[in-house]
């Protein structure tokens, strides 16, 4: 069964952990595998116009955001910010848009019964991504913040997507990755897509997602896309593991978009890989 595991619990667990001796990675039926992703954070519903309207913010992601091709959609802030963290939008209403289906299914991989994810966090994957384990990760901030990890399969490849939303103070987004990557080491490696609202405004990514905190190489996209209406920093991110790479992101606007949320969608078209 997927399993829930605390920051205490990493904390006291993992220090001294040696990053760098990764478990073995059985090679895949495929060497390669492409993937078209979609990151959002949602601000809660909450539209530029200060009106929390839930109805509109799954309308511009179906008919604003959404591409047929997407196999994997990370929202952000779609939770309550309080306990219980009650889901905001129609998860009923997005996988039917979608043709994807949340991860979230059972109600130990929610932050309550009511909720859609994870401390706000959701992932919906398409069908054809077999979902292996789901593990939700905990982790120290001023606000509530973790990580929603899946393990999946597509094509015979084994592949992991880390979905989180960072801390806005750099001491404790690289506490965060710190982390996620101590959990990550406890399990073999694959190649592993990190997204999500990322709150690092450096392009070049500062400490939190380098080697040293990370254990190994992640690069990848650095499109501005907050704040929405004329966006300066790269706020949303998708970052893969090397050898993989980024070969298109892309900000998604639209008036409806602008009106919506705080920050642009971000889409990505990734190839991971094994490596040689």
């Amino acid at each position: 069964m997927p399993r829930t595991i605390s920051y205490e619990n990493l904390k006291g667990r993992l220090v001294g952990w040696n990053l760098t001796k990764r478990h073995t990675f059985q090679s895949p039926l495929c060497s390669v595998l492409h993937l078209a992703c979609l990151s959002w954070n949602v601000h809660r519903a909450r539209g530029n116009d200060g009106i929390v309207d839930p109805k509109r913010t799954v309308d511009t992601l179906l008919t604003e955001v959404w591409r047929s091709k997407v196999q994997i959609l990370c929202l952000q802030e779609a939770d309550g910010e309080k306990p219980p963290y009650s889901g905001i939008l129609d998860r009923g209403r997005i996988e039917a848009g979608t043709g994807l289906v949340s991860v979230h299914q059972q109600s130990n991989l929610r932050s309550h019964d009511d909720a859609l994810g994870f401390l706000g966090m959701v992932v919906f994957v398409h069908p054809h991504v077999e979902v292996q384990d789901v593990r939700l990760v905990d982790m120290a901030g001023l606000y509530p913040r973790g990580a929603v990890i899946v393990d999946a399969g597509s094509d015979g490849f084994s592949f992991r997507l880390v979905a989180t939303h960072l801390s806005l103070s750099q001491p404790l987004r690289v506490m965060q990755m710190r982390t996620i990557a101590q959990h990550l080491a406890r399990f073999d490696a694959r190649p592993t897509v990190l997204c999500g609202d990322l709150n690092e405004w450096r392009p070049w990514g500062g400490l939190a997602f380098s080697k040293a905190i990370l254990g190994a190489t992640f690069a990848g996209s650095r499109c501005a896309t907050f704040p929405v209406s004329r966006p300066m920093l790269a706020l949303d991110r998708f970052l893969v593991s090397a050898p993989g790479v980024i070969h298109h992101a892309e900000a998604v606007d639209s008036p409806a978009i602008r009106m919506t949320s705080d920050h642009r969608p971000l889409y990505a078209e990734i190839t991971l890989k094994t490596e040689a």
